[in-house]
């Protein structure tokens, strides 16, 4: 029995393969196409223009069965691995050189939009899974954050799904794209200093790619700034998805999946991990300098395999989503400039 059982083994293993190559193939070229598009255009991160064209598709000349393995591949395997090579980016000593000052502005704005918005979300009538996907997109860091809540408490038995990730992800290219022109404007008008502009910045804006157009335009001392306070930001999405999905099992959602999938979800396990890694200052600097490349290459990936299963139609009736991501946008702005008036 031993001896007739791995051939065919085998065989499925290498059939599974085959099955995921089409998928793949296609995925593979939209990256390349969005990652021309953001070396054209440089505020548009690779994952939104890879989502954007996953939804045209889709929409168009539609999801042929035999691409579909691999587009779902890309959206789960794909994205758990590109948050966890993200972790790779985040310098905890960087961090903390910051000061308590930035890092209390960033406590303060991402813990009080991230609870506010979906309740102001409920409000307004919006479902909880697109409510929760605005909040931790623009509390956190955008499409990364959306992706990421996204695989720990959607699917079958969750509550959001691709539909509610296409009207997080258009809040995050809308008013993240408007902060770029608006929030040097404001910061002239009302007198803040180099410094107090990058804290704002990466205090508020959704996207990584936003924030260092904002602080490419505004100098170098901008800049340095502005990136470090995001990437601290983004340290939070690893215990605000665990928190979430263990306070979403405690209330029954997901219940039928509680004997198939961990109670912290392993790729944010994986996060904390390489955050602790780089931490120790013993990741060669080589492997550092290609982290961000490599984890925005798999996320693109991960979005457009996201992106064939958004329904355009759906999306275009979601003004809602878009009010509830303005009133989100304009809270965590207030309230991490009066951070920033106060402490920094």
């Amino acid at each position: 029995m031993t001896l007739t059982a791995g051939p065919p083994a085998a065989r499925a293993r290498t059939s599974n393969v085959r099955g995921l190559l089409p998928g793949l193939g296609l995925t593979a070229a939209a990256v390349v196409v969005a990652l021309t598009v953001n070396r054209l255009v440089p505020v548009v991160s690779p994952a939104i223009v890879a989502v954007v064209l996953g939804a045209a598709l889709a929409n168009t000349v539609g999801v042929g069965a035999a691409f579909a393995p691999g587009f779902r591949f890309a959206a789960r395997t794909v994205l758990r691995v590109a948050i966890v090579v993200l972790g790779v980016q985040i310098a905890v000593p960087d961090v903390l050189a910051l000061g308590w000052q930035p890092l209390a502005v960033i406590a303060l704005a991402t813990g009080v939009t991230f609870t506010l918005t979906p309740l102001i979300g409920r409000r307004l009538g919006l479902s909880q899974g697109t409510s929760l996907l605005v909040a931790t997109g623009v509390s956190i860091c955008g499409a990364a954050a959306v992706a990421g809540m996204h695989e720990a408490t959607g699917g079958e038995g969750g509550v959001s799904d691709d539909d509610d990730v296409a009207g997080a992800l258009s809040v995050v290219v809308l008013y993240g794209t408007a902060l770029i022109v608006l929030l040097p404007l404001m910061a002239s008008w009302l007198g803040l200093t180099a410094h107090q502009l990058g804290v704002w910045a990466g205090a508020s804006v959704h996207e990584v790619a936003q924030v260092a157009a904002i602080g490419a335009a505004g100098g170098a001392a901008v800049l340095a700034v502005a990136v470090t306070v995001k990437l601290a930001r983004v340290v939070l999405l690893a215990p605000l998805v665990a928190l979430t999905s263990l306070r979403l099992r405690g209330q029954g959602v997901g219940a039928d999946r509680k004997r198939t999938t961990p109670l912290v979800p392993l790729f944010v396990l994986g996060f904390l991990l390489m955050v602790a890694v780089r931490g120790t200052g013993l990741v060669p600097q080589p492997i550092t300098d290609v982290a961000p490349q490599i984890s925005g290459l798999l996320l693109a990936a991960a979005l457009f395999g996201l992106g064939t299963g958004i329904d355009v139609r759906k999306l275009a009736r979601g003004g809602r989503a878009l009010l509830l991501g303005g009133i989100a946008t304009a809270m965590i702005v207030v309230l991490s400039l009066g951070g920033v008036a106060l402490l920094v």
